[in-house]
Order: C-alpha cells, then sequence, then structure tokens
C-alpha cells in the first residue's frame, strides 16, 4: 500500500491524468459520499532565497476535492511573486498523445511475462473476485506489470472517494500559469518519470499488491489520513506516518522516487537561485519531495540558503526533519 498511496498522491504526478487501466478500479466498494475537508488550512510552501532571488516550494497533493478550492493566501501571493513555475514534468508533455503509449510501454512487461505469472496464486485469485465484482476480468490486467495495477486500483478508489486529477494542485497552478501568461518548465521528462516507476523492484510490487488485496478498504481510510495532513499543513505527521513507513518498509522504492528524483532536481533549483535576471520561481512537486533530509527544503538549507516556511496561522518556523 505504500507504494500506491504515497507515489499517487504525494510523489508522482504522472499517473494523476492519465486514468490507464482503470477497468481495475474497484469503485464500488468504498464510500462515495464526499466528507467536507477539515480546517484550519495551512500550505506546505517555503520560500528559499540568496541574495537576489527566491524559489518558493509548494507541496502538492496531485489528486484533490472541489472542497479544498480555494487555496490558502499564501499561494496565491508565492503565484503573483514569481515569473515562473516548475512542475515534475512538463504539463504540456504529460497531456501529450504520445505519453498514453509510452505509458503502457512502461507498465507492461518487455519480456513476455503475464501478471499472473508473477504473482501468487492467492493473489491471482483475489484480483480477480475484485475484478469480476467491478464487471471486468483479470485478463484486462494481464500485461500490465503489479505496479501499475496498484495504482490504477488506487485511483480507483481515490475518484470514489471523491478526489480528482483535475482538481489536483499541480493541475490548478499549471493551468493557472497557462491563463496568466506565465512559463512553465518540468524538472524531469515524462519518460524519465515513468522510468522511476518501473525501476521498483520486483519484490516491493508484490509487497505493495498483496497488501491492497488484502484489504482494499484499509487504502482509502489511509488516504482520508494523508489528504487531511496535507490540507493542514502537518509536517510531522506526514513525516512520522507516511514518510518513515515508506523508508522502512520500501526502500527501494523510497530511493527511486523520491531521493535519486530529489537529486536530478536540485542542480537546476541552484541555478535558478543563481540566476541573474533576478525572479523568483515557484516551484510545485509532490509533498514528499520536501519531507526529511532528503527533501529538498534541507538539502537547500543545508547549501547555506536562507529557508523559511511561508505559513501566515503556524505558530512557529516548521522545519522538515
Amino acid at each position: 500500500m505504500k507504494f500506491k498511496i504515497y507515489a499517487v498522491v504525494l510523489s508522482c504526478a504522472l499517473f494523476s491524468p492519465l486514468g490507464v487501466a482503470q477497468d481495475a478500479a474497484p469503485t464500488h466498494r468504498v464510500p462515495t459520499k464526499d466528507v467536507p475537508a477539515p480546517g484550519p488550512r495551512h500550505p506546505l510552501l517555503w520560500k528559499v532565497s540568496d541574495a537576489d532571488n527566491s524559489i518558493y516550494l509548494l507541496g502538492s497533493f496531485h489528486l484533490l476535492k472541489e472542497s479544498d478550492y480555494p487555496m490558502p493566501e499564501e499561494i496565491d501571493r508565492a503565484f503573483r511573486d514569481s515569473s515562473s513555475l516548475y512542475f515534475e514534468s512538463d504539463p504540456a508533455a504529460i497531456d501529450a498523445a504520445e505519453t498514453q503509449a509510452m505509458a503502457r510501454k512502461y507498465m507492461g512487461f518487455d519480456d513476455g511475462r503475464t501478471l499472473s505469472s508473477v504473482i501468487s496464486p492467492q493473489a491471482a485469485a483475489k484480483l480477480g473476485t475484485l475484478m469480476s465484482a467491478s464487471g471486468t476480468s483479470l485478463q484486462a490486467v494481464e500485461p500490465f506489470e503489479p505496479w501499475a495495477v496498484s495504482l490504477s486500483l488506487s485511483l480507483g478508489v481515490m475518484q470514489a472517494l471523491g478526489f480528482r486529477s483535475d482538481m489536483g494542485l499541480d493541475r490548478r497552478m499549471a493551468e493557472r500559469a497557462t491563463e496568466a501568461g506565465k512559463p512553465v518548465h518540468g524538472l524531469e521528462t515524462v519518460e524519465a518519470g515513468f522510468a522511476a516507476l518501473d525501476g521498483v523492484p520486483m519484490a516491493e510490487q508484490l509487497r505493495d499488491l498483496d497488501e491492497f488485496l488484502d484489504n482494499p478498504l484499509k487504502i482509502g481510510r489511509r488516504l482520508q489520513d494523508l489528504h487531511d495532513w496535507w490540507r493542514s499543513g502537518d509536517v510531522a505527521a506526514l513525516e512520522a506516518e507516511m514518510q518513515a513507513e515508506m523508508v522502512a518498509k520500501t526502500p527501494e522504492t523510497y530511493r527511486l522516487l523520491v531521493v535519486e528524483r530529489n537529486r536530478n532536481w536540485m542542480p537546476q533549483l541552484v541555478r535558478r537561485l543563481a540566476d541573474e535576471h533576478k525572479d523568483n520561481t515557484l516551484v510545485v512537486v509532490g509533498a514528499m519531495h520536501l519531507l526529511g533530509s532528503d527533501g529538498l527544503v534541507e538539502q537547500l538549507r543545508a547549501k547555506g540558503y536562507k529557508v523559511e516556511r511561508v505559513c501566515d496561522g503556524c505558530e512557529a518556523p516548521a522545519s522538515v526533519h
């Protein structure tokens, strides 16, 4: 379950708009009522500065609800103060027609295997039952690797709970940037993001799928918790209940999806801070990328930049480790 929840909701934006393999989604098995979002609301937003300009780091939740809007005023101020925006991947590339073909290439096996040849008979039976109850069959997902099936199942649960990809914070911010005529960029290519997902070891893929199949309803409760912590800007809860568990139980997934990608993004952020044009930048990435000692916030702090939490209602400046 760790891979599904953390990758889809807080780490990897690639699958949010794709809706790939949604035949697998057990939407009838979870509550569909949209529970009113709790308050108060505090953004996961930091300002990183050198002598000339600043970068705002905004932690996103890639699928949200109508009740999550409007966003807190701090986000509006950061947007107005920035001349350009960066996302995990270029939003235009994510929406491109060729991305669907790329997705299927990475989601599928490249050595002739099928899903039922790698999962246990017990898992195949549970998945087959789940698929049948959803009006489809196990055959629909046979071409896909376990990580892709897990993501598809999770997206189905999220949609049943009222979460929508078109409501995701990064998607909304990209649309707003286009309307305002502000340039948008990607920190990595779409293919690099898919390659990271596809690189997750089979053992961790299987463990994650097994955990979902053992208790499909559990992910819904966990998603609500994560959404509440994100909405309230609760860094401590996200680190203790989400990040630490992922590091302990799926360390290679965490390394590939978070640590390595952060490392690859850092040079671009440093260049933005060193830019002689002295314009500010808003960087919108999954919240997981900002947490703890591996997060972008603490990595930039370690390089000597001034770092401050932008949160009007927070009692004190919050560290992320």
